[in-house]
């Protein structure tokens, strides 16, 4: 297998898991939830606990994909005050001690746009983020950000839903790198999620059109879940849990001892999940 440096993290942790004949996890957490401290402790923990791809959302006051838990989180990442700045310094705090997990910044266009679209590119390959998911640009409009990005080195991960058809699945790949998110329901984050076959055949029908990895999110709580996903999928994708997670070590909106090791406890139970699915 080619060094992570020749071929970028992504491609390389991707590889290393088809390697090990297994699917990988990926975690989602917001930037500075539930305080900027906390927050950190559980990015720096995430890979020892087991996430193989690391997704922080950049804090946004309308979320309009996600459901509650992680609007809840957004906002109280914010009311920390969390900035775009600190959401970059985390990822340049985190690179000092891991240089091969990756790290993909999720959220939507508007902070990026106020942050200034060549200085956030700039700004975040220099702090070590390997790609963006922003949620709110379609392919039209990838002049915006996606072509820059890519310009940057950085991979720009597209999502594909249900009523993503095949006349229109050409245009949602001709500019993706990295991997393809599969949003396996036609809703918001931490609703139900699908059942496995459909998930299956969605990701076989998706596999038809590119030969890049495919990781599956919204609606996956559970290690049972996350393991049924990873059968079928290159990764699978947890935030709402988590989030939650985080909720239950808050008292009054402050963190209680033992939050930190609660969230990582939960990434190490969904990890064994995942790793055990193809056994």
């Amino acid at each position: 297998m080619r060094e992570a440096s020749n071929i970028g993290r992504i491609a390389a942790r991707f590889a290393a898991l088809d390697e090990e004949r297994r699917g990988g996890l990926v975690t989602f957490l917001s930037a500075g939830d539930p305080d900027p401290e906390r927050a950190m402790d559980i990015l720096r923990g995430l890979p020892a606990a087991g996430a193989d791809l690391i997704e922080l959302g950049m804090p946004f006051t309308d979320p309009m994909a996600d459901g509650p838990a992680i609007q809840a989180s957004s906002l109280r990442a914010l009311g920390a005050g969390q900035t775009m700045a600190r959401t970059l310094s985390m990822v340049r705090e985190f690179r000092r001690a891991d240089d091969a997990t990756p790290v993909v910044l999720m959220g939507y266009y508007n902070p990026i746009y106020r942050y200034g679209n060549e200085r956030f590119l700039a700004d975040a390959s220099d702090a070590g983020v390997d790609g963006l998911i922003v949620v709110d640009l379609p392919p039209e409009e990838d002049q915006e950000l996606c072509l820059p990005a890519l310009a940057r080195g950085l991979n720009f991960i597209r999502l594909a839903t249900p009523t993503t058809d095949d006349k229109r699945l050409p245009s949602v790949l001709a500019n993706t790198s990295g991997f393809v998110y599969y949003v396996s329901i036609t809703g918001i984050t931490g609703a139900e999620g699908a059942p496995a076959d459909v998930i299956g055949a969605a990701v076989a029908r998706l596999r038809r059109h590119t030969e890049l990895p495919i990781a599956v999110g919204f609606g996956i709580k559970t290690p049972e879940h996350a393991a049924a996903v990873a059968r079928v999928a290159d990764a699978a994708v947890v935030g709402s849990a988590l989030v939650e997670r985080i909720v239950e070590g808050l008292d009054g909106g402050a963190a209680r001892p033992g939050l930190v090791e609660g969230v990582l406890a939960l990434v190490g139970e969904l990890a064994a999940g995942v790793r055990a699915a193809r056994r």
